[in-house]
C-alpha cells in the first residue's frame, strides 16, 4: 500500500469547498489503496506567523523523504519558497485558488500574497488545480509550466431532483457559501432589493465566523433594505442539512467574485436548479450557458435582471432546470477526481 501525507491548515472538517474537497479525496484516496498520513497545520493560514511556519517545517520534517506531501494551497501557498526548498521533500501543491485573488484584501497584500505564492509553486514537483480555469491563471501569471499542472474538478453525487418550494408559496431562493467579501452577499442582496416587488424568499447557508465583520455587514444590509422577513441567514449547516436546503429550493444564486471552481453549482445542477451567478473564475466553465445566466462579478442590476427574468418566466425557468438536470449526469464523480491525483501521486512515490 503506498503512502502519501496530506497536509490540511485549521479544521479539517469545517464547512467550506476547499475543506469538502479535502475531505473526499482523503477518503477516495483511501479506498484507491493509498495510505494517507494527515498532517494537520497550524490554523492561522495563509497569514502565519513565523512559530507556525516553524511547526510546518518541523511537521515536513517528520514525513519520510520518499514519500509524496500534499500540501492544500490555502498553507502551500503561504509558506517561504527558500523553507520549502531547505525542507528536501516532494510536493505536491493543491490548488482551490490563488490566495492573492481573494476579495477583500488591500492591494498591498494581495500583491504580497500573488509573490509569495510563485514562489512557492517553483518548489512544488507537481501541481494540483481543481478547474481549467486556475490552471490557465497559474500558467499565464504565475510561471507554472503547464506540463506540471494536473486539473482534478472536484466530483459530485447525483441527487434526487430538486422539488421547490411548496404550492402556493414564492419561489425559494437558495445560496450556499460562507459569508466572507469574496462571495459577493452584498451584490446578491442589493439586486434582491432591487427585485423586491416580486414574490421570492431566499435562504442563505454559509458560516458567519470566517469574516465576522462581512456578517455583520450583510445583516445590517438586509435589514436596512427591509428585507429581513425574506431573505433567512441559517448558518452552516450539516451536509444533509444543505441537502434538504437543495430539494426545497427553486433557483441557486450566488454572486461570488471569483471561485476557483464552485462546487456549490455542480451540487444544484445534480439537482436540477437553474442558476444565477457572477462570472467570475472559473464560474463560466462551471455553470453551462442553457442552465443558468451569468452577469458580471459585481453588476447588482444585471444581477437583478437575471432573477427578473427567471422569476416572471416559469417556461424559461423550467428550461434552464432541465438543462441543469441533464448537464448534472455527465459530470465527474469523487473516484474519477481521485483517480487523476492519484495518478500524479504514483509519478512522485
Amino acid at each position: 500500500m503506498p503512502d502519501v501525507a496530506f497536509a490540511v491548515p485549521g479544521d479539517l472538517n469545517a464547512p467550506t469547498g476547499g475543506y469538502a474537497y479535502d475531505r473526499r479525496i482523503i477518503a477516495e484516496l483511501t479506498r484507491l489503496g493509498w495510505n494517507v498520513r494527515l498532517l494537520a497545520l497550524p490554523g492561522d493560514f495563509p497569514e502565519p506567523s513565523e512559530a507556525s511556519v516553524a511547526a510546518t517545517l518541523k511537521t515536513f520534517a517528520d514525513v519520510p523523504p520518499a514519500v509524496p506531501i500534499l500540501v492544500d494551497g490555502l498553507a502551500f501557498g503561504a509558506m517561504p519558497a527558500e523553507a520549502l526548498r531547505e525542507a528536501e521533500r516532494t510536493f505536491t501543491a493543491l490548488v482551490h485558488h490563488p490566495l492573492g485573488l481573494e476579495t477583500g484584501l488591500t492591494v498591498e497584500r494581495s500583491r504580497q500574497l500573488l509573490v509569495t505564492e510563485k514562489a512557492a509553486l517553483t518548489q512544488a514537483a507537481a501541481i494540483i488545480v481543481t478547474s481549467r480555469a486556475t490552471a490557465e491563471i497559474l500558467a499565464a501569471d504565475f510561471g507554472a509550466a503547464s506540463e506540471r499542472i494536473t486539473v482534478a474538478v472536484p466530483g459530485v453525487e447525483r441527487s434526487a431532483r430538486a422539488a421547490g418550494s411548496s404550492s402556493g408559496n414564492p419561489p425559494r431562493l437558495l445560496a450556499v457559501g460562507s459569508l466572507i467579501p469574496r462571495k459577493g452577499y452584498d451584490v446578491l442582496v442589493e439586486a434582491l432589493r432591487q427585485t423586491g416587488d416580486l414574490p421570492w424568499t431566499c435562504r442563505i447557508a454559509g458560516a458567519a465566523d470566517r469574516a465576522p465583520e462581512t456578517a455583520n455587514q450583510i445583516t445590517r444590509q438586509i435589514e436596512e433594505a427591509g428585507l429581513g422577513g425574506r431573505i433567512t441567514l441559517v448558518g452552516a449547516l450539516s451536509d444533509q442539512e444543505i441537502a434538504d436546503e437543495y430539494v426545497s429550493a427553486d433557483i441557486f444564486v450566488l454572486a461570488s467574485h471569483f471561485e476557483g471552481y464552485g462546487m456549490v453549482f455542480t451540487e444544484a445542477l445534480a439537482r436540477g436548479l437553474p442558476i444565477v451567478a457572477c462570472a467570475g473564475g472559473a464560474t463560466a466553465q462551471t455553470v453551462p450557458a442553457d442552465a443558468g445566466i451569468l452577469v458580471g462579478p459585481g453588476d447588482a442590476t444585471g444581477f437583478s435582471l437575471a432573477l427578473r427574468r427567471l422569476l416572471t418566466d416559469p417556461k424559461e425557468r423550467r428550461r434552464l432546470a432541465d438543462a441543469a438536470w441533464a448537464h448534472a449526469s455527465g459530470l465527474p464523480t469523487w473516484q474519477e477526481a481521485a483517480l487523476r491525483v492519484s495518478k500524479v501521486l504514483e509519478t512522485l512515490s
